[in-house]
């Protein structure tokens, strides 16, 4: 990444929250549902420092805003944190596990590897992983942190009424990006998380203090086979090549980072916090589509909140945990709802406006290069949307994108050798086989025929009502 490219993103960086510094703000905190419960949990449970997570976090969400200039999230690895917390690892089992998914990032990234898996993945794939990303937290937001609620339990503070309150205020500001939803929503929780709390229980003056981690074997054994190899899979898809498509998605104004320099970033934010204990984090197409649901547009929002953490790490870290462990679960219940279907909406451009999608016009010169948008046959379009459905499905079903990914795949490489048995010379093979894709080789071309004599009967009655 050159000088020159930073200097423009931290032109637009500084432009843009001139522009609505307050829907900045606001998006900052939009990943707030997926962070605090992940990291108060993972912190309760002893199995990270909770000052030096803050501290690091908020040192990569710094770094990445002026590097990338995007509201790129720094987010919990989903994956380690639930085995985390189910099994009460360590600290040094936790970050063993960081360690390993860090690991095998670096490599892809280094040898290439990343970049060459987005060429080789199909569109609907990765859409099918963002879509399935999508709904899998609208469904965490209803199962982890709203089924448990009743009308007035478990109380005052925390309930399906403030729920309802949140949606409706939810709704009210879909069409206005001038309201900081998220923001609001936040200074909401920190007051009832006071009143709930109480006196005793307020964060107290606690300047940060660092300590080193060095894994045992057995812990490096624990944490990198029961965890981290796990997370490689979400990382990879979820994390590093889904980011880098629905960043174009999403602002197409400015350059998409590489899936490299994702996968880069990722790797060493865990090489480097992790041995001082800070929970593994990597940056996530959820937290990106939740920030800019609600109103982040530039890397200056997750830059603020960068400097906020480092702020609290250094100066509350540890006490800040009985405060937050009172954070309203009904207002973070619909945040991360609200992020969820903003994730999943990138699946409505599968057949229109998707990446792979735009060609060079023929009549354009390579000076000019003017692209354009291919026209899909409706074969085509049920294909596509097939093999995201099946992505889709995998990842729902199993909760786990590798099989989704897979799911996936494999529909793409059915219909790919549907055509390549189509193209063979001499008929469609024999057999059952042969017969059947005889049969939908000219039910395909039936179709074609039938398609391109309607519009002939189209053009032909045009023309008679023109005379």
């Amino acid at each position: 990444m050159s000088f020159t490219q930073i200097r423009h993103l931290y032109a637009n960086n500084v432009n843009t929250f001139k522009r609505s510094p307050l829907s900045e703000i606001s998006g900052s905190l939009g990943d707030l549902g997926t962070l605090l419960p992940l990291m108060i949990a993972l912190a309760v449970n002893n199995s990270i420092s909770l000052s030096t997570t803050l501290v690091f976090s908020g040192l990569w969400n710094i770094l990445t805003g002026v590097a990338f200039g995007i509201p790129l999230p720094v987010q919990p690895m989903k994956a380690i944190a639930a085995v985390a917390i189910s099994r009460k690892f360590s600290v040094e089992e936790t970050i063993s596990a960081g360690f390993t998914t860090a690991g095998i990032v670096f490599i892809f990234s280094a040898t290439g590897l990343l970049g060459w898996f987005t060429h080789v993945i199909p569109t609907p794939v990765v859409k099918g992983i963002q879509v399935g990303a999508g709904l899998s937290l609208v469904i965490s937001a209803g199962t982890s942190l709203l089924q448990p609620l009743g009308w007035v339990i478990p109380n005052a503070g925390d309930n399906l009424l403030w729920a309802l309150f949140a949606f409706l205020f939810l709704l009210s500001t879909q069409t206005s990006l001038r309201i900081p939803y998220a923001l609001l929503v936040f200074i909401l929780g920190i007051i009832i998380s006071i009143s709930l709390a109480g006196a005793s229980n307020l964060p107290s003056f606690y300047f940060w203090s660092p300590s080193v981690y060095v894994p045992s074997w057995s812990a490096f054994r624990t944490g990198a086979l029961d965890a981290g190899l796990g997370q490689v899979p979400l990382t990879t898809l979820n994390s590093i090549i889904a980011v880098t498509y629905l960043s174009s998605d999403l602002l197409p104004h400015i350059p998409a980072p590489t899936v490299t320099s994702i996968g880069l970033s990722v790797a060493l934010m865990n090489l480097i916090g992790g041995w001082f204990g800070a929970m593994p984090v990597c940056h996530g197409s959820g937290g990106l589509a939740a920030q800019y649901r609600f109103g982040a547009r530039s890397g200056a929002s997750i830059i603020l909140l960068g400097l906020f953490k480092i702020l609290l790490g250094l100066f509350f870290g540890e006490s800040l945990i009985s405060l937050l462990n009172h954070y309203p679960k009904s207002l973070l219940g619909i945040m991360v709802l609200a992020a969820g279907l903003e994730l999943a909406k990138v699946g409505e451009s599968l057949n229109y406006g998707a990446r792979d999608l735009w060609e060079i016009s023929e009549t354009s010169s390579i000076a000019t290069s003017i692209k354009k948008q291919r026209e899909l046959t409706d074969e085509e379009r049920m294909e596509r949307w097939t093999v995201m459905f099946m992505t889709i499905g995998g990842l729902l079903a199993f909760k786990n994108d590798g099989v989704g990914f897979i799911s996936g795949m494999l529909c793409h490489f059915a219909y790919r050798w549907s055509e390549i048995w189509a193209r063979r010379s001499g008929g469609l093979g024999t057999g059952w086989i042969g017969e059947w894709m005889r049969k939908e080789h000219e039910g395909r071309k039936t179709r074609g025929d039938r398609r391109s004599i309607t519009v002939e009967a189209q053009e032909e009655q045009l023309l008679i009502d023109t005379n």
